[in-house]
C-alpha cells in the first residue's frame, strides 16, 4: 500500500516537473520555481532512500536550476531587445537617407527649362564700369 502512494505521488511530482519545463519561459517564475524545487526534491528523496537533508538540498537546487533558467531567459531578452532597437534606428537612418536621396533626384530631374537671354546694359556700380553685356536666366518648371 506504500509503494502504491509513492508510485501515485511520484507520477504527481514527475507530471508537475514535466509541466514547468514545457510551460518554459511562458510559465510565471514562482510556478516553475516550485516544479523544479519538487522534482529536485523528489530526485533528492529517491537518490538518497529518504534522507530529509539530501531531499531538501535537491529542493534547494532545482530552485537554484530554475532561477539559473529565468536569469538567463531574462538576458536572452534583454539582448534580443537591444539588437532590436538598434536595427530599428539604423533602418530609420537608412530610410531617412533614401528619402533625401529621392528628393534630390526629384529636384535635379530636368521637367523644362528654358533659357532667356537678357541684356544688360552698361552701368557702373561703385566706380566700376560693367560693359554691355548678354546673361542667360534659366527658368524651371
Amino acid at each position: 500500500m506504500k509503494t502504491k502512494l509513492i508510485t501515485n505521488s511520484s507520477r504527481l511530482i514527475l507530471l508537475a516537473l514535466v509541466t514547468g519545463l514545457i510551460a518554459g519561459c511562458s510559465a510565471t517564475r514562482p510556478i516553475s520555481d516550485v516544479a523544479l524545487g519538487a522534482g529536485g526534491a523528489y530526485l533528492g528523496h529517491e537518490l538518497s532512500d529518504g534522507d530529509p537533508l539530501i531531499t531538501a538540498a535537491g529542493a534547494a537546487g532545482g530552485v537554484i536550476v530554475s532561477e539559473t533558467l529565468h536569469y538567463a531567459a531574462k538576458k536572452q531578452a534583454e539582448k534580443a531587445y537591444a539588437t532590436g532597437y538598434d536595427k530599428g534606428k539604423s533602418d530609420a537612418v537608412k530610410q531617412q537617407y533614401w528619402l533625401y536621396v529621392s528628393m534630390q533626384r526629384q529636384r535635379n530631374q530636368v521637367g523644362s527649362v528654358r533659357l532667356y537671354p537678357v541684356q544688360l546694359p552698361e552701368q557702373r556700380i561703385d566706380g566700376v564700369t560693367f560693359q554691355p553685356s548678354t546673361k542667360l536666366l534659366r527658368i524651371e518648371e
